[in-house]
């Protein structure tokens, strides 16, 4: 479980972040979304330790990420916007790579190779080189690598882009699993096919702040409308939002 509390990054004179509060609970999938510039990736930085907040605080697994960022990291998993893959290596050196500097070794490590390929049916490309793999490709690798350690909390920016159909159904069954089993999932997205499929709750950002937090349900009778992307654009109170 994530906890966010008055949470504040400036830059300058931008205030990037501004205040803001809200939970990632345990076996729920929490969309955050908000148009360009609202603040969502700087709140991922923060959330998963490369940016250093200004004011609030961040609480993991009942950890503060001020006392103690090591251990925050051990129970987070990331998978930014960058896929960022060594080319050199194959798939599964890249994976197993991530799990050996994350404390994994052994037949522990080629259990969670397995599981992992299984789940995002990569076994097709398992073994080769990652230089020249498709985008579905590159992001099952990236997503597979990002959370080989099988952490409780998890950090996703963006992880649909790029992907075809077939790609973000299994991405959608490898997400909704890791729900099954627990764990609290934040999911950064501008799909809002993805909102619809995945999210139980979601945090809408706008200029830095939330404007509006709830369910699906709630946040579409909040806007009086039974259009989710419809109440999106309404909450944060314009047009230009719909294609952030």
């Amino acid at each position: 479980m994530i906890l966010v509390k008055d949470l504040v990054k400036h830059f300058a004179t931008v205030k990037a972040v501004d205040g803001i509060s809200f939970s990632v609970e345990d076996g729920m999938i929490t969309g955050l979304l908000g148009p360009n510039g609202s603040g969502k990736t700087t709140t991922l930085r923060m959330l998963y330790t490369l940016l250093q907040a200004d004011k609030g605080s961040i609480e993991v697994d009942g950890i503060h990420v001020a006392e103690d960022r090591l251990a925050v990291k051990r129970s987070l998993g990331v998978m930014p916007d960058a896929r960022a893959l060594y080319t050199r290596l194959t798939a599964r050196e890249n994976i197993r790579y991530y799990g050996e500097l994350q404390g994994l070794s052994g037949s522990l490590l080629q259990q969670r190779i397995q599981e992992l390929a299984d789940q995002l049916e990569m076994h097709d490309y398992l073994d080769r080189r990652c230089h020249g793999f498709s985008s579905g490709q590159r992001a099952k690798v990236a997503i597979a690598r990002s959370f080989v350690s099988s952490p409780q909390n998890m950090l996703l920016d963006e992880p649909g882009n790029g992907l075809d159909v077939m790609s973000i159904r299994g991405l959608r069954r490898f997400l909704l699993s890791q729900k099954d089993q627990g764990k609290a999932v934040l999911l950064s997205t501008h799909i809002m096919q993805e909102v619809v499929a995945l999210c139980d709750r979601i945090v809408i950002m706008a200029n830095g702040r939330i404007s509006a937090l709830g369910s699906p349900e709630e946040l579409m009778a909040q806007a009086r409308t039974s259009n989710l992307e419809d109440a999106f654009v309404s909450l944060i109170g314009t047009d230009e939002g719909i294609a952030a």
